[in-house]
């Protein structure tokens, strides 16, 4: 894989910028009214850190699926296991560091039919 490399999704795109044994960098760019899978990942560790625009982040604590803006500057960890989903009020840059584990996606509901 080339870097940068940019993936396209029904939601948006992201752009991985980094990608090691060890790590990956991306950059994901979600439209507005968009949002990406509820999902959780069994292995992959991440953090997210909001570059630009506004999103509303679920996650389940506890067993109930809370919501919370997200405003530029925010950052949230979301460990293995953890259920979380991230929707764009507006056009919104996203960076994200995560572990190698790109195809560790559980998803639990999905807008655009992906399984």
């Amino acid at each position: 894989m080339e870097l940068p490399h940019r993936v396209e999704k029904p939601w948006g795109y992201e752009l991985i910028w980094a990608k090691t044994d060890r790590y990956v960098g991306k950059i994901l760019h979600i439209d507005p009214g968009h949002l990406l899978s509820l999902q959780y990942h069994e292995k992959k560790d991440e953090t997210i850190y909001l570059l630009s625009g506004e999103i509303v982040f679920r996650v389940q604590v506890d067993g109930e699926l809370t919501e919370r803006r997200m405003r530029e500057g925010e950052r949230y960890h979301i460990t293995p296991g953890t259920v979380h989903q991230m929707e764009a009020i507006v056009s919104s840059d996203l960076l994200e560091v995560s572990t190698p584990e790109l195809d560790d996606v559980v998803r639990l509901e999905d807008r655009y039919g992906r399984a």
